[in-house]
C-alpha cells in the first residue's frame, strides 16, 4: 500500500513548547565543511535542509532560528558551496546543504558538491531527517527528483517543506500540494506529512520547530 500524504497537523502544546524553547536558546554557526574529513564529531542528532537554489532555504533557517542573518541568503544560484553546520543549543546540529540545480557554477565545482552531498547523506549516522524545500510557486521539478532519489538510495527519511506559500493564491497552493503528494508517493524514504511555510508570514514555523525538537 502506498502512503497517504497529508499536511502536518498543528503541533500539540508540549511539542510546540519544546520547539519554542529549543529555538529560543543559543544558535551558533559552527563551521563550513568542504570535505567529509571536516565534519564535526557525530555526537548529537542532526537534521539537514536541502533545496534547489533560491528556494528560500536561508530565509527559512533564519525564520526558524529567529535570526535575521544566521544563514546568508544570496541571489546568485550556487553561492553556498559548503555544508554549513549550526549548533542548536548543544542538543542538535542544524545543517544547511549547498543549493542544487544551479546553472552558473562551473561543472567541476558542481561535480565536487554532488560527490560531497552523496557522501554526507550516505555516511552520517546521526542524520535523523532531511527537510527538502519545494517552492510553492513551482512544485516538484526534475532537479528535485534527483535529490529525492539520492535520499531514497541513502535510506534517509526526508520530509517535504513547501516554501513561499504566501506568494500564490489558495487555489494555486492547493494544486501544487496535490502535485507534491503525487511526486512523493514514488519515494519510499518520504515522510508522509508535508509542512507548508512562509518565512515572511511565519506560517508553518512553529510546526517545523516542533518536528525538529521532538525527533529522537
Amino acid at each position: 500500500m502506498s502512503l497517504q500524504f497529508t499536511l502536518s497537523p498543528e503541533p500539540e502544546f508540549e511539542a510546540r513548547e519544546a520547539g519554542r524553547l529549543m529555538f529560543a536558546g543559543p544558535v551558533d554557526f559552527v563551521k563550513g565543511v568542504v570535505a567529509m574529513s571536516g565534519l564535526p564529531p557525530a555526537d548529537r542528532l542532526e537534521v539537514c535542509f536541502a533545496g534547489r537554489s533560491n528556494v528560500g532555504k536561508s530565509s527559512l533557517i533564519n525564520a526558524l532560528t529567529g535570526r535575521k542573518s544566521l544563514a546568508r541568503a544570496s541571489n546568485t544560484p550556487g553561492r553556498t558551496q559548503e555544508i554549513n553546520y549550526f549548533d542548536l543549543g548543544g542538543s542538535r546540529f542544524l545543517v544547511d546543504l549547498p543549493g542544487y540545480g544551479y546553472a552558473e557554477a562551473p561543472v567541476a565545482i558542481v561535480a565536487k558538491w554532488q560527490a560531497l552531498l552523496k557522501s554526507y547523506l550516505a555516511g552520517r549516522q546521526t542524520l535523523r531527517r532531511a527537510f527538502v524545500l519545494i517552492d510553492t510557486r513551482h512544485g516538484v521539478k526534475a532537479v528535485d527528483e534527483e535529490i529525492l532519489q539520492l535520499l531514497d538510495r541513502s535510506a534517509v527519511t526526508f520530509q517535504a517543506v513547501l516554501t513561499k506559500a504566501d506568494k500564490v493564491s489558495k487555489a494555486e497552493r492547493d494544486a501544487v500540494i496535490e502535485q507534491v503528494k503525487g511526486a512523493l508517493a514514488k519515494h519510499p524514504a518520504a515522510y508522509p506529512e508535508i509542512v507548508v511555510t512562509s518565512s515572511e508570514k511565519g506560517d508553518g514555523i512553529e510546526t517545523l520547530r516542533a518536528i525538529i525538537a521532538t525527533l529522537v
